[in-house]
């Protein structure tokens, strides 16, 4: 009896298929990859999904799944379903590229803070030549990174080698050479007023959600300032406001927001002290992302370990 070819379902916004769609038919010509919401395909034929948040219910009627790849770090839109069935395999998408795009992020929003790049900005907008006193020196401004993952880890690399204090925090002690290390929530508030940039890599979870609160907030030295790389949902957006319009906090760089696209009528569009961008700060490159999948595919049909899979009870 001849196997049967394995079928990997896609399940992606419609507008954004080709991205995958097409390095799918040139790696894989002959691979089964339906497209959710737009080919017909029986459920149990279905052997893999290749999503990134799939509707609430869609994974479970798939009786013959296997695993499902993340086309993200973070994988927050499959846990939030209830249904989504926990025997299977969930795997996190680990790209150098993208870890190296998000670092990029961090480093650029340090830097223009640190280099008061905003304030010289605003005077070529008003054709006034402003010199101020110089920046706080590097070596005494202060880097707290919040989650001490591989993409933590990589931007804290990077600002230890500017010659900035770098600290990082994640729920287990971490060890990376020049980045001292906080752990646990009985360590989250020394970590916090020792820093004056306070980076969020965290992944989302049930005990991360909200972290970034008027708490933390208030526990970070007057002038601080918040870069948030992971999701909208670690961010109560109007407790930050609040702590820039009081004066504590110096300001913010936004790439995640609790409701995206961002509305209209958001208070963060127009707030001077706090630069947004549309959650581009990196991009899962979907030619990297499609060998990554078919490599775990070929792994799985070779009975080996499937690498990055999620810890459910941790949520990441």
């Amino acid at each position: 009896m001849t196997a049967r070819e394995p079928t990997l379902l896609l399940a992606v916004p419609l507008n954004f298929a080709g991205l995958w769609t097409v390095p799918l038919a040139e790696i894989a010509p002959g691979l089964k990859a339906p497209l959710h919401g737009r080919d017909t395909y029986a459920p149990e034929d279905v052997d893999f999904v290749l999503s990134f948040r799939p509707e609430p219910g869609l994974l479970k009627s798939l009786p013959n799944l296997k695993a499902v790849f993340s086309l993200g770090a973070g994988v927050d839109g499959f846990l939030a379903d209830p249904t989504y069935p926990k025997n299977v395999p969930l795997v996190r998408f680990v790209d150098r590229g993208l870890s190296r795009e998000m670092t990029q992020y961090v480093v650029l929003h340090t830097l223009m803070f640190h280099r008061q790049q905003r304030y010289f900005d605003r005077a070529q907008i008003e054709h006034k030549w402003r010199q101020t006193f110089p920046p706080r020196r590097t070596e005494d401004t202060r880097i707290g990174i919040l989650g001490l993952g591989e993409i933590g880890t990589l931007a804290g690399t990077h600002l230890r080698d500017l010659d900035f204090p770098v600290a990082g925090w994640s729920r287990t002690r971490k060890t990376v050479a020049g980045i001292e290390s906080f752990a646990g929530t009985g360590e989250l508030n020394v970590f916090l007023a020792r820093t004056d940039i306070l980076v969020c890599v965290l992944p989302l979870t049930p005990d991360t959600r909200n972290i970034l609160n008027r708490e933390t907030f208030a526990a970070l030295p007057a002038g601080a300032f918040v870069i948030n790389v992971a999701r909208g949902g670690h961010l109560v957006e109007d407790d930050l406001i609040a702590a820039i319009d009081s004066g504590h906090l110096a300001g913010a760089a936004l790439d995640v927001f609790q409701t995206e696209p961002l509305p209209e009528s958001s208070p963060l569009w127009a707030h001077p002290k706090i630069a947004l961008t549309p959650h581009i700060a990196g991009m899962s490159d979907p030619w990297a992302a499609t060998r990554w999948v078919l490599d775990g595919m070929a792994r799985h049909a070779r009975g080996e370990k499937l690498a990055n899979v999620v810890d459910m009870t941790l949520g990441y």
